[in-house]
């Protein structure tokens, strides 16, 4: 394979979530590849099946953004409380940069198998990450007694969710900043004792 394989596999997921983004729920193998500049052949050389260039999408626009550094202070975090504002404050934000490729892939995911795939690895990272707040609530004695761990999971979780911030925001007009601010107090009022 070339030197520029790197390279070329990044052009191909930029111009995956370009297309993504715009809004373009039907986009095909061919279509990636004429954004990206590069031939059908060369694309499937990268990307075996449209499921593995969607995945790699999702993935991709995580590593550009460098969400691992945007989750470290939720999991250095040193109390419950702590980590689930972190975690909070982390998500919120990162709902405003992946809302054009979350569309897409949501509006996909009836009818596409790779587009489901995709969204739903990465919305099961993201309950991990909601667990993974919960949890240390609950091991400092933060967590309400009213709801077990899993159950208060499956509300931040809910609380978090895109369809949530998309009614708040794009058809309710919340300013980002309001929105933020009601998940941090509703997940407070809900799940900390």
């Amino acid at each position: 394979m070339s030197s520029d394989q790197p390279e070329t596999k990044s052009r191909i997921l930029a111009a995956t979530l370009k297309l993504l983004q715009d809004g373009d729920v039907t986009i095909r193998m061919a279509d990636v590849a004429k954004a990206a500049g590069i031939s059908r052949q060369a694309l499937y050389l990268h990307f075996p099946t449209r499921a593995d260039l969607l995945i790699g999408a999702t993935r991709y626009v995580e590593d550009v953004n460098d969400m691992a550094a945007r989750l470290a202070p939720s999991r250095e975090a040193t109390s419950g409380v702590e980590r689930l504002d972190a975690y909070i404050r982390t998500w919120t934000d990162w709902q405003l940069e992946i809302h054009g490729l979350a569309r897409a892939l949501m509006a996909m995911m009836a009818t596409d198998d790779a587009a489901a795939a995709a969204w739903n690895g990465r919305m099961r990272a993201h309950r991990e990450g909601c667990e993974a707040a919960v949890k240390a609530l609950a091991k400092d004695g933060a967590l309400t007694p009213d709801y077990s761990v899993r159950q208060a999971t499956d509300i931040l979780w809910m609380l978090l969710s895109i369809r949530n911030w998309e009614q708040l925001t794009q058809e309710s007009g919340w300013s980002h900043k309001r929105y933020a601010a009601a998940m941090k107090q509703m997940a407070h009022r809900l799940l900390v004792a």
